[in-house]
């Protein structure tokens, strides 16, 4: 039977992940604690407490080189800190002077890199740390959605793609599972799932973009995972994993529980 074998959040959307034991998934269908904050352009077209799209801030599809820096989130005192290279670049809370001190390390960071968005652009500046760092918001999606990858995809697209191992950090999902074959989840589009005591409804295919590209250890674009998929899979879009919604009151999923079609 197909079981859970990884779990992930992004406190800080478009940088790097959380692992996590368990998740607890809401009735909206977002993951507690995943994308409550944000890197936000100057210029991006919405209010502060709105959902805001991928490239309307810095994210690791637009700034490789975040793969680099390693993000912790405290959530009970909602406190980040953010490392490069075993050093502190910031830690702080969220009130307005913590926030101020975030957002001067980053910005100063990213600026320092070769490939950022923020060069010739100085509409984009100053950016602002947006979340309150409870309320998940900043899916890819609107609708928010958890998603999902089996190992055995990640394999067999590192295989149509030349390289011996393909990290699934590339792909930022919440959810990796093992025990299925290959593009399995990519069948159970219409149908619904269980996965330990929550349901959900497997909505679309997870269309991918550039963070894939992105070396998770080094920060360089050293892959062409977007154009790979579309021309060994015969794919129109990039696609990797799903997206789903919860069917019913949402709940807790473990590392290790079951996965089951059940429509």
């Amino acid at each position: 039977m197909p079981r859970v074998s990884a779990l992930y959040r992004y406190p800080l959307k478009g940088f790097t992940p959380e692992h996590c034991e368990s998740l607890t998934v809401l009735p909206e269908g977002r993951a507690a604690g995943d994308r409550v904050l944000a890197l936000r352009f100057a210029d991006a077209p919405v209010a502060d407490y709105q959902w805001c799209r991928k490239y309307e801030g810095v994210v690791l599809a637009n700034t490789p080189g975040l793969a680099r820096l390693t993000t912790l989130f405290d959530h009970q005192q909602r406190q980040l800190k953010i490392t490069a290279g075993g050093s502190v670049l910031v830690e702080a809370v969220l009130d307005d002077a913590g926030r101020q001190c975030i957002v001067a390390a980053l910005t100063e960071y990213v600026c320092a890199l070769d490939e950022n968005p923020l060069r010739g652009h100085p509409e984009r500046l100053p950016l602002k740390l947006i979340g309150d760092g409870v309320t998940p918001r900043y899916q890819d999606n609107e609708a928010g959605q958890v998603t999902l990858h089996s190992r055995a995809t990640i394999a067999s697209a590192a295989t149509a793609l030349g390289v011996p191992l393909l990290s699934e950090y590339r792909f930022r999902s919440n959810i990796a599972i093992e025990g299925v074959d290959a593009w399995a989840e990519q069948e159970w589009l219409g149908h619904r799932i269980r996965i330990g005591g929550v349901e959900f409804d497997v909505v679309k295919p997870k269309v991918r973009c550039l963070a894939t590209h992105a070396n998770p250890q080094t920060g360089e674009r050293d892959l062409k995972v977007m154009h790979g998929l579309m021309s060994s899979f015969a794919q129109k879009e990039p696609t990797l994993g799903v997206g789903m919604l919860t069917h019913g009151a949402g709940g807790d999923i473990r590392v290790g529980d079951a996965v089951e079609i059940l429509s």
